[in-house]
């Protein structure tokens, strides 16, 4: 029995006012090939669907252009629950009758101890059981739960799916029944985990971090919100992480999605894969003539970068410059001219020689050609003379 564990699609996802729709179709598609490659009984995304609440028209259309693909054409389940970015109400909106087609969304908390049954080819059995993203106060309110903060409120549900579930099907491995294994879904921040710029925290100050203890009887866990993919606590509790970068911090994580396969009397075969994007997104950092002359040959000069400029002068058109060879320049930092020190003191000297020194800089920069002696001098001319006229007025 195997299924493919993603997370964190985050559809509709904008990147510097840029859409990233094109790129997520293209790992989308991917996703979709590896499903029929590596014969997968069924698909679990853990959440964060959509990247906010109220998803535009395009976003909505590639989720179900995906899901008919997937659900219809290659007719194997997929098991959604929500993130802390989805509207659990509209994203669950239809989902009884969708049941029908194989699409399983669990987006309720108070139907955490029903458990989406898969039955594999090999005989297993997989019982899905899915806790959506939440706050204490929605447990509080649907338990009538004391529960004070996000560690114990999923903790609250943990212990309450595994009190539901039935002996025959039990975490304890000398009481369950071999060919039935129990895998938990769930949206939240373990505590410890490595986290990135690019995750909507879900609370202030650390207060939504869990224990991943109560969560290690189970076979798997399938968990969303963090990009970056990583173990915590034990080797089957698992972030599979975002499908794309998603911010700059994370340019040197490898994305991809993870595949469990499930044996009779066997711990499960967990394997990362990655997948290729259609842009990468890169930090450039250097000189801009240095930058510009490796963007001439750069065959990945179409990712998304991020330029810091060392140059300690001023530059005029920066962006526009880089944008020449990197077209999908997204954000440009000059920390060159924030320098401290001696060579503020240098910089800060330049800015007192003058308005000739000044306007030739300017000169250079624009043309790329240093003034003639015959401007220069008809520069100087020219200025000095609006010098005279402020000192008789």
């Amino acid at each position: 029995m195997k299924f493919i564990h993603t997370s964190d699609w985050h559809i509709g996802r904008q990147f510097h006012n840029v859409s990233l729709l094109e790129d997520q179709r293209h790992v989308l598609t991917q996703i979709i090939d590896t499903i029929q490659l590596e014969d997968a009984d069924a698909l679990v995304i853990a959440g964060d669907i959509y990247d906010r609440s109220v998803p535009p028209a395009t976003a909505v259309a590639l989720l179900d252009e995906v899901l008919n693909q997937i659900c219809h054409e290659i007719g194997i389940p997929v098991i959604i629950i929500s993130g802390n970015h989805d509207s659990a109400e509209r994203l669950r909106f239809g989902s009884r009758q969708l049941k029908q087609a194989g699409l399983h969304i669990m987006g309720d908390i108070s139907q955490v101890t029903e458990p989406v049954i898969i039955k594999g080819k090999s005989g297993i059995t997989i019982n899905f059981y899915g806790i959506p993203y939440h706050d204490p106060e929605q447990v509080r309110h649907h338990y009538e739960a004391s529960v004070r903060n996000h560690d114990e409120a999923h903790t609250f549900l943990v212990e309450h799916i595994k009190q539901s579930i039935p002996l025959s099907d039990s975490t304890d491995q000398s009481d369950r029944e071999s060919n039935s294994v129990n895998v938990l879904i769930s949206h939240c921040f373990v505590d410890g985990a490595e986290e990135s710029e690019s995750e909507r925290p879900l609370s202030i100050g650390g207060a939504d971090r869990v224990s991943f203890t109560p969560m290690t009887d189970f076979d798997y866990v399938a968990l969303g919100h963090l990009h970056s993919p990583q173990y915590r606590g034990e080797q089957h509790i698992r972030y599979s992480g975002s499908i794309l970068k998603y911010s700059f911090s994370e340019q040197h994580q490898s994305k991809g999605i993870t595949t469990v396969e499930f044996h009779l009397d066997k711990a499960p075969t967990i394997t990362p894969l990655l997948l290729k994007p259609l842009r990468d997104m890169r930090v450039l950092e250097g000189e801009l003539a240095n930058i510009i002359e490796q963007g001439k040959t750069d065959p990945n000069n179409n990712d998304y970068v991020m330029v810091r400029l060392t140059d300690t002068h001023a530059i005029l058109d920066a962006m526009g410059q880089v944008r020449a060879v990197y077209p999908n320049v997204l954000h440009l930092e000059k920390p060159g001219i924030m320098a401290t020190g001696e060579k503020k003191a240098m910089n800060r000297k330049k800015l007192q020689q003058g308005e000739v020194e000044m306007f030739r800089d300017f000169f250079s920069q624009v043309s790329g050609n240093p003034l003639s002696t015959e401007q220069d001098k008809a520069l100087q001319t020219i200025i000095g003379n609006l010098h005279k006229q402020e000192a008789d007025q």
